[in-house]
């Protein structure tokens, strides 16, 4: 596969990744604030409900703001590895290409020299 087809592959694993954080997160917020959406009777639950509620979505927001950072640090990471492998990759292909060139260019000049010296 080719640089760009693998770098595709890691975005959209990575976007795949980030959905279903997304995904879960919406989904435990909507269940939260049906939770805090019940009629309390007492004021006081009412409160309760609300600071409960708030320190849930901070916990849950700082847990996924976390699961985002590690998808992050992976493409981070497998696309460095991608890059180091294309660039292995075209320093030994110019390698090979310097080393024919050279060959070429070396029979070339002893061509030329034979036929001087002829």
């Amino acid at each position: 596969a080719t640089l760009n087809e693998k770098l595709l592959k890691v975005a959209l694993k990575a976007a795949e990744k980030n959905v279903a954080i997304s995904n879960k997160w919406a989904k435990d917020a909507l269940e939260k604030t049906a939770g805090i959406c019940k009629v309390q009777v007492e004021q006081a639950d009412n409160s309760k409900a609300a600071t409960d509620f708030a320190f849930d979505s901070m916990e849950t927001a700082s847990e996924n703001v976390a699961a985002f950072v590690e998808v992050a640090k992976q493409v981070q990471m497998d696309t460095v590895e991608l890059l180091m492998a294309a660039g292995k990759d075209a320093q030994a292909k110019t390698s090979v290409a310097v080393k024919k060139v050279n060959a070429e260019v070396t029979a070339a000049v002893e061509k030329v020299t034979s036929s001087t010296a002829a």
